[in-house]
């Protein structure tokens, strides 16, 4: 089952289950998230939940594209309640990548030792048997829902910024119970967006390299996660794809198991405040900077993986200027 959040012709919110080129309304649904927090109280399944609610015709999906009247398919109403993070060195071939992007003439910079040896660390024990926990993995904020951009819209990038590269990967989509208990809701495509120069000037600036706009979705998984999934991350300019490339997830392509990411993420008690939603980024070990390609304003990141449905497409924008120096007041 696949669901998306979008906007009618009155600009009301609306929830979606997608069926092939046509959207099925669900009744009486103005959000996701209100879907899932009415699931966990009744005690059922998301699925439960939907087909208790009914649909009843929609619009047309490529249509809803095309206009950018999807949303992302999770948010919350107060974007502060709203935790984007990630983590990373989760994928089988991250490190390589990794080390590409760290590469100077020739030399490695000083932090890669840490680097490979949080790899190392969870190829060695990322995933623990059932109930025991496992290595730690890499972690990152992003910022909260403020900084989401909905599927098709372009990412700003401020005037500061010295890249403008997409990081192709899964997102884990979650909403906390009323007794502070995560409850996944589904998966969904992501484009993670980084500043790639400012990471690999010194690998201490990978926290400013990370606080820039992302992107989820358009659609959300509700299920299981299939082991294995290869999809394709493209760069287009002017109409002409300039970079393309596969890009593989799951389980069988990763040196973590999701729960232990999960668990790695959710054993902060901040993190389990209740009716928060939470979207984590899991990892990717395709890059199209470490291939060399510099982006400009102007070109459109595409995201696909048959299994999640549409593709996820976004651009580069220009962002606002920011705070001046010597702007902050003392009262």
């Amino acid at each position: 089952m696949r669901l998306i959040q979008f906007e009618n012709t009155a600009g009301e919110r609306q929830v979606g289950l997608v069926e092939g080129s046509q959207v099925k309304v669900l009744q009486g649904t103005r959000s996701t998230h209100e879907l899932a927090l009415a699931a966990i109280r009744a005690q059922r399944s998301l699925q439960e939940e939907v087909a208790l609610r009914g649909t009843e015709p929609g619009p047309d999906y490529a249509q809803l594209l095309q206009q950018g009247k999807v949303l992302p398919p999770l948010d919350h109403e107060d974007p502060a309640h709203c935790l984007i993070s990630g983590t990373g060195l989760t994928h089988l071939g991250s490190a390589s990548a990794r080390d590409k992007m760290h590469q100077q003439e020739g030399a490695v910079e000083a932090g890669m030792t840490d680097t490979m040896r949080i790899f190392k660390w969870g190829l060695e024990g990322g995933k623990p048997a059932a109930g025991q926990v496992g290595a730690q993995p890499e972690w990152f904020y992003k910022g909260d829902g403020s900084i989401v951009v909905r599927p098709g819209a372009d990412f700003p990038v401020p005037p500061f910024a010295e890249d403008a590269g997409e990081e192709p990967e899964l997102t884990g989509l979650y909403v906390i119970g009323d007794d502070g208990q995560p409850y996944r809701v589904g998966y969904a495509l992501g484009n993670e967006f980084s500043d790639h120069v400012m990471e690999r000037r010194n690998y201490l600036y990978l926290a400013h390299s990370k606080l820039r706009f992302c992107a989820y979705g358009p659609e959300l998984r509700v299920g299981e996660l299939p082991k294995h999934l290869a999809g394709t991350s493209r760069i287009k300019r002017n109409g002409e794809t300039i970079w393309e490339k596969e890009f593989l997830s799951g389980e069988d392509n990763m040196c973590h198991s999701l729960a232990n990411l999960e668990f790695h993420h959710f054993k902060y008690a901040q993190f389990l405040r209740p009716g928060d939603v939470h979207v984590h980024y899991f990892g990717t070990a395709t890059l199209s900077f470490a291939d060399g390609i510099k982006t400009q304003p102007g070109d459109r990141f595409q995201i696909s993986l048959d299994e999640f449905g549409a593709p996820l497409e976004n651009g580069i924008g220009e962002s606002a200027q920011p705070l001046a120096i010597g702007q902050v007041r003392t009262l």
